[in-house]
């Protein structure tokens, strides 16, 4: 499948029409950033890595009844999706405290959460991705309750199969990024799942095997992502 016009680049990503309506091509790229982009790098081969790794991820979940995006894997950097009408929420799922849940309760990295946690961010770059709750979003019409609930459950179902996937691999799923969107009607898993929105950490070690390596200058980043995907396709 070809990829046509640019429809829309993010900072790790762009999308291209394709000769299907209902279909687009999902690029990429080497880019990264971190502090909502007030750090910017490039990882080598990042966007081949994290592609091989989500089209890996997206699979299994389709394979566990998860509906996603996910149609093909054409090229190292190319991913056939579903065209989405974007729903502007990140739900992001923690099972240990870390990043900014430890600065905003005051916990130190690594403690356990008692049950797991689901936040909501508004997706708006320009205002920083700010935390929002239910009511906001029926107030503001971000997305219908019916909509929210199904991508709720989504969520933790999602949580339940990728926290066992990566522990028989492993590594701890500390917590991750999903975002979703509308594809005739349905409510699917989009955007990717790998370690730029997820933190992962070795089990026996607790090396980490994401982006904080970048956020905060730990040094071989691209090595983190590449065993990530050694385990992930082992």
């Amino acid at each position: 499948m070809k990829r046509f016009e640019k429809i829309y680049e993010g900072k790790a990503k762009a999308l291209y029409t394709t000769g299907n309506p209902d279909m687009l091509i999902q690029y990429f790229k080497d880019d990264a950033t971190a502090f909502d982009g007030k750090k910017k790098g490039i990882i080598p081969e990042k966007g081949i890595l994290n592609n091989k790794i989500s089209s890996r991820i997206f699979k299994y979940l389709e394979g566990r009844g998860v509906a996603t995006h996910f149609v093909d894997m054409p090229t190292e950097r190319e991913m056939v999706v579903k065209k989405l009408k974007i729903v502007p929420i990140e739900v992001v799922v923690r099972n240990i405290a870390a990043g900014s849940l430890s600065k905003r309760m005051g916990v130190d990295e690594g403690a356990p959460l008692k049950e797991t946690i689901i936040e909501f961010y508004y997706k708006s770059d320009p205002l920083g991705d700010p935390m929002i709750n239910e009511y906001h979003i029926r107030a503001f019409g971000l997305a219908q309750t019916s909509d929210l609930r199904k991508m709720e459950a989504t969520a933790l179902k999602v949580n339940t199969h990728l926290s066992g996937f990566f522990s028989e691999r492993g590594i701890t799923l500390v917590d991750f990024k999903l975002e979703f969107g509308i594809h005739k009607g349905e409510i699917l898993l989009g955007d990717e799942i790998t370690p730029d929105g997820c933190r992962l950490w070795d089990k026996e070690t607790g090396e980490k095997m994401d982006k904080d390596r970048f956020r905060r200058d730990l040094g071989k980043v691209e090595e983190g992502y590449q065993e990530v995907l050694r385990r992930v396709l082992g």
